[in-house]
């Protein structure tokens, strides 16, 4: 029997595959359980609507990143920092201030977990930071630490 799984089982697949099981195996575990659908006309037709509508939301979703990364390309995000005599920074830029910041002068909602940053920023300057939108898709975010 074909079976069209609604849940990653184990020892058959993943979700939305189509699977051949013997019947008595779909009977008495696969649909009991809700794992999957048997693979008639009409559940063959849904699922394949279903895949349609779920690849036109992942296109709008790498679109939507694509564009939010041309934004941050032109923007730029001002910090102030603590520093004494002779340029000496006292602690350091982080993710969280960036995104806060960020949020503050642009009007951007970026992710403090989105922000790479391989460490944090230490001394004044310009910075050019990764921020992780998509899967596809990084842009670059321009840092700017003056002092305070």
């Amino acid at each position: 029997m074909k079976v069209i799984l609604l849940q990653d089982v184990k020892s058959l697949g993943k979700k939305g595959e189509i699977v051949e099981v013997s019947d008595g195996y779909a009977r008495n575990f696969v649909l009991p359980k809700k794992l999957g659908l048997e693979a008639n006309s009409k559940n063959m037709n849904d699922l394949k609507l279903q895949k349609a509508n779920e690849e036109k939301i992942a296109k709008q979703q790498l679109e939507a990143a694509q564009e939010l990364a041309r934004v941050l390309e032109t923007k730029e995000v001002v910090v102030k920092m603590k520093s004494g005599e002779g340029g000496k920074t006292f602690g350091s830029i982080s993710s969280k201030e960036i995104a806060e910041e960020a949020k503050k002068q642009c009007a951007l909602e970026l992710d403090k977990k989105k922000i790479q940053l391989p460490e944090a920023i230490k001394s004044l300057g310009v910075y050019e930071v990764n921020v992780k939108l998509h899967t596809k898709v990084t842009g670059k975010l321009k840092v700017k630490v003056i002092e305070e």
